[in-house]
C-alpha cells in the first residue's frame, strides 16, 4: 500500500478562511472516500512561526508546523492567498514577506506547487512563475500582469496546470483546482464520488469572466458594454469587428472604444479574442471536434488563427492543450 500523497497549506496572518480549508476538505473527503485501506491524503498548515493565524473573517487556523519545520518530500505545496482594501478603494494582494523568502527555496522539495486566489503572488514574487501562464483572482489579475510582465496572465481560467505549477482564480476555486489534483492522483472515479460527497461539479464550466462581468458592473447606471459582452459570447461567430461592436451600441468608434476600456481595461479586439480562445479551450476539454470545427465554432476562424491566439495568450498549441486537459 503506498503512503498517502502529504499535503502543505502554506498560511498567513489575513488569509481567505476558504483558500484554506476549501481544498484541504476536497482531500480530506477523497481520503474518506477512498477508504482507510487506500490512504490518499495527508493534509498540514504551516505559518511563519508555528502558531495560529487569524483569516481575513476573524476565524482563527491553527498551525501544524513551522515553514522551516517543512523538511522531507512534499507531493502538493499550496499557497493561500489575501486581499485586502486598499486606499482611495479598490483591493490589493497582501504579499508577507516572510512566506515569499521561504517559497524561494521552500518550493525546491515539492512535487506539485499551488496557489489559491492571490497566493500567486506570493508565487510571482519568490519567482516561481516566471515564464508561465497563470491566473488569480479577477481582481488583482491585472495587477499581478503589471507587476510581473515575464508571468503570462490569463484572467478568466478557473484554474491553470503548467507542468509541476498550478494557479487557480479566486477562493471557491481552490476547491475546484484540489478535485482536479485528485483526479490526477487517484483517477477520475474518486474525484467524481467526491465531487458528490461534497455537491460540487468535477469540472466547472466557463470561467472568472461569468462571475466578474456582473460583479464589475453592479454600480455602473449604463449597462451597454455589459449587454454587449453577454451577446459577444452568444455570437461568436458574428462580425465583432470594432465597426460592427460600436455600431451595435449606437455609439462612435472613438466613444465606444473609450468607454470599453474605461469599463473593461481592455481593448475590445482583445476581449473578443479572449472569449473566443475560452470557447475554444471548452470545445478542446469537452468534445473531440477537430482543430478546424473548434476554429469555426469559437469564431477564430482557422487553425491558423486558432494557433497564434493559443500561442499569444496560453503559451501553448490547442493539440498541446488538449492533450493536457
Amino acid at each position: 500500500m503506498s503512503p498517502p500523497h502529504r499535503v502543505v497549506i502554506v498560511a498567513f496572518p489575513g488569509i481567505e478562511l476558504l483558500d484554506v480549508t476549501g481544498p484541504a476538505e476536497v482531500f480530506s473527503v477523497a481520503s474518506r472516500v477512498a477508504g482507510p485501506e487506500r490512504p490518499a491524503y495527508t493534509v498540514q498548515i504551516a505559518t511563519a512561526d508555528g502558531g495560529p493565524v487569524v483569516t481575513s473573517s476573524g476565524v482563527r487556523l491553527m498551525a501544524d508546523l513551522t515553514l522551516d519545520d517543512v523538511t522531507g518530500p512534499v507531493d502538493t505545496l499550496l499557497v493561500a492567498g489575501a486581499i485586502e482594501l486598499a486606499d482611495g478603494g479598490g483591493v490589493e494582494p497582501v504579499i508577507d514577506r516572510e512566506v515569499t523568502h521561504w517559497l524561494r527555496h521552500g518550493t525546491s522539495r515539492a512535487r506539485r506547487i499551488g496557489s489559491i486566489c492571490a497566493g500567486a503572488h506570493l508565487l510571482a514574487a519568490a519567482g516561481v512563475l516566471e515564464g508561465r501562464p497563470a491566473t488569480t483572482h479577477w481582481l488583482t489579475a491585472g495587477r499581478l500582469a503589471a507587476e510581473h510582465p515575464s508571468v503570462r496572465v490569463d484572467p478568466d481560467p478557473i484554474f491553470i496546470r503548467d507542468g509541476q505549477v498550478w494557479t487557480c482564480a479566486g477562493v471557491t476555486s481552490g476547491m475546484d483546482m484540489a478535485l482536479a489534483m485528485v483526479a490526477e492522483d487517484h483517477g477520475q472515479d474518486l474525484a467524481l464520488a467526491t465531487a458528490r460527497m461534497m455537491v460540487m461539479y468535477v469540472k466547472r464550466s466557463g470561467g472568472q469572466s461569468q462571475f466578474s462581468v456582473p460583479l464589475s458592473v453592479q454600480s455602473v447606471e449604463d449597462d451597454r458594454i455589459d449587454e454587449l459582452r453577454m451577446w459577444i459570447a452568444e455570437h461568436l461567430t458574428d462580425d465583432l469587428s470594432l465597426e460592427a461592436l460600436s455600431a451595435r451600441t449606437h455609439l462612435s468608434v472613438r466613444h465606444f472604444t473609450r468607454l470599453f476600456q474605461q469599463r473593461t481595461s481592455t481593448t475590445p479586439a482583445a476581449y473578443v479574442e479572449a472569449v473566443r480562445v475560452e470557447a475554444a479551450r471548452r470545445l478542446l476539454e469537452d468534445s473531440d471536434r477537430s482543430l478546424p470545427e473548434v476554429a469555426a465554432v469559437s469564431g477564430l476562424g482557422s487553425v491558423e488563427t486558432l494557433h497564434r491566439a493559443f500561442r499569444r495568450r496560453l503559451g501553448t498549441t490547442p493539440a498541446e492543450y488538449r492533450r493536457r486537459f
